[in-house]
């Protein structure tokens, strides 16, 4: 039955193919694929297909830096930058921020830069401190703070880079190296690795990545140098069996990797979320939470990927689903919701946001030239089913209909509002008035 729902999915969904893996008292218990790698060809996902994990990527990363504390080389509370070598956090104007790994790890550093485009298949790719600084050729701003850290949850990705440099620069081991050994490896996630760009003899395994209209991504895929962040290739049965590792530490199983003390760091509420996501109303260490910690879990979304793993510390019952393309998000909630409702998940939130459809109509009504404010000009224009802005001098930026009149950009916490003809630019919760020119 699941099976067949998720094969309608994929084509409602205009998604070439899935992965899942369903566990109960932390054993798999259900695993299965459909669709193909690449759309319009044969080769079919299965159980072995490569896809990027986005970031679930900062979870197993967080899974490693609990090692390095348990082993005393690293302390949660103490300042980051009394222990990097390589990059230094830098002063907001003279004020020097004082920020902690448990900060990083909570995503309540107040840091910036929230996600990463990646980089085409071919394109020189930029080591961290390039990343980390925001210079060529890195496509991303330099990473600082610009809030009080401690004080609110704010999604950074730039912070899980700054956590991946100071893990090479105190142990003195390249990051992909040192993941295998502490994490991948013994996790028997032999599947996974934080290889990018992706090994040539890998790439018959990988899923090719899908745009919103099911039209594969040139060159295959995007790379993701911030590997802590993004950078993971793996399988939804690996997933699993790194849900199946936390749980073990958490209830102090023999063998686990981190102490039963630092899982439960990573399991405990650590700062709230006010606006809750996929149903999770807090951040753990690396994790986000639901029922104040009995739920964890983390979803991810890379250009052309989309995946979610989610499980429950006290029942061991959870999933993994991965998808290949732009709009597996939709695919993902409606599996995962399907998948609790049979396996009798506790308190799972059943209802799944359907996708709006928006018509050309409104599309068209949107498009045109704006000032925001008193100031900053603003062209809109239509383009695959969403919306491209261009803010002044900067880049065109993409976003994708959510419905009800918002258009959500994909990288920068950002939203443009159709509201009674007006249009209304929304960012970190301020509203602006779009003027249309001419």
């Amino acid at each position: 039955m699941l099976r067949a729902e998720i094969e309608k999915d994929l084509e409602e969904f205009k998604v070439p193919g899935v992965s899942w893996a369903v566990i109960d008292d932390g054993e798999i218990v259900d695993q299965g694929s459909a669709g193909v790698i690449e759309a319009g060809g044969d080769d079919p996902v299965t159980g072995d297909t490569l896809f990027q994990a986005c970031s679930i990527s900062k979870p197993v990363a967080v899974f490693a830096l609990l090692q390095l504390v348990d082993q005393g080389l690293l302390d949660l509370d103490e300042d980051v930058n009394q222990r990097l070598t390589s990059w230094q956090i830098p002063s907001t104007g003279e004020w020097r921020p004082i920020v902690t790994l448990r900060q990083l790890a909570s995503h309540s550093a107040g840091l910036t830069v929230p996600g990463f485009p990646g980089y085409r298949q071919g394109a020189e790719l930029p080591t961290p401190v390039q990343i980390l600084d925001g210079v060529r050729p890195s496509n991303t701003f330099g990473v600082h703070v610009d809030l009080v850290p401690g004080t609110q949850f704010r999604y950074s990705g730039g912070g899980t880079v700054v956590l991946q440099q100071l893990l090479e620069d105190v142990t003195g081991t390249p990051f992909r190296q040192l993941l295998r050994e502490l994490v991948l490896e013994p996790l028997g996630m032999s599947s996974s690795d934080y290889a990018q760009p992706l090994p040539e003899e890998l790439h018959h395994r990988a899923a090719t990545a899908h745009d919103e209209l099911g039209r594969p991504v040139p060159g295959r895929w995007h790379s993701y140098p911030e590997l802590a962040a993004a950078g993971l290739w793996t399988t939804s049965n690996d997933l699993a069996a790194f849900a199946h590792g936390v749980r073990d530490a958490y209830l102090g199983a023999p063998g686990a990797l981190i102490s039963q003390e630092r899982a439960r760091d990573m399991l405990t509420p650590q700062i709230t979320i006010a606006d809750p996501w996929d149903a999770m109303e807090a951040l753990g260490l690396g994790a986000f939470l639901g029922d104040g910690g009995r739920r964890f879990g983390h979803g991810g979304s890379n250009k052309g990927f989309k995946c979610y793993l989610v499980a429950y510390r006290d029942t061991g019952q959870g999933a993994a689903v991965m998808t290949n393309g732009d709009n597996g998000s939709y695919l993902v909630d409606r599996a995962i919701a399907r998948i609790a409702e049979s396996y009798g998940w506790e308190d799972y939130p059943l209802e799944v946001s359907d996708r709006s459809e928006v018509s050309d109509e409104e599309l068209q009504s949107v498009a045109g030239t704006y000032r925001l404010g008193d100031g900053l000009s603003l062209k809109v224009t239509v383009a695959d089913g969403g919306l491209e802005a261009v803010f002044g001098r900067q880049p065109a930026l993409r976003f994708a209909a959510r419905g009800d009149g918002r258009y959500a950009a994909r990288w920068v916490a950002s939203e443009l509002r159709l509201t009674d003809g007006r249009l209304i630019f929304v960012q970190e919760g301020a509203e602006i008035e779009c003027s249309r020119v001419g």
